[in-house]
């Protein structure tokens, strides 16, 4: 199974594939995608929704995995962050792929075992379980391959 894993954002929107097959997981590509803030809200969002269609193009998940939004005390950011993953899940079903989204809570204790982890301990526990040489940065890289991985080890269960 392939999964493109999201942390959406209107600023940065991390992104990774990952599959596993045979019992072993591989990387298969990961980055942030980046908008200018100088620019409307509605260019953004435009911007974000061609990069999630250009990538399930390029990569043909069978899933798109998403995070869902964390809500603290910001609300104007939390709308804006509303707006992203909107347009990450339209894109998802314009390409007619199943989409699947996880709370923090359940990436955290997916990948690390303990549902407060800090972004550091998720991102350590990605590099870990990917065997990668580096922690992927910025941390919304980390997070989205945090998000597919969140989905295999999820999918084994058929509850989810």
């Amino acid at each position: 199974m392939k999964v493109l894993g999201i942390d959406p954002g209107i600023a940065r929107t991390g992104w990774g594939i990952v599959e596993q097959k045979d019992g072993k997981l591989k990387t298969i590509a990961f980055d942030c995608f980046q908008t200018d803030a100088k620019e409307e809200t509605s260019e953004r969002l435009n911007k974000i929704h061609a990069h999630i269609r250009k990538l399930i193009k390029l990569y043909s998940p069978d899933i798109v995995a998403v995070e869902e939004l964390f809500f603290n005390t910001n609300t104007k950011t939390a709308f804006v962050v509303g707006q992203a993953r909107g347009v990450v899940l339209l894109a998802a079903a314009q390409e007619k792929i199943k989409n699947i989204s996880y709370t923090p809570l359940q990436v955290k204790m997916a990948v690390s075992g303990y549902g407060r982890a800090e972004k550091a301990q998720v991102g350590q526990m990605v590099k870990v379980i990917l065997g990668l040489k580096e922690i992927p940065k910025p941390d919304d890289t980390a997070d989205a391959l945090a998000v597919g991985l969140t989905h295999l080890f999820s999918a084994k269960f058929p509850s989810k």
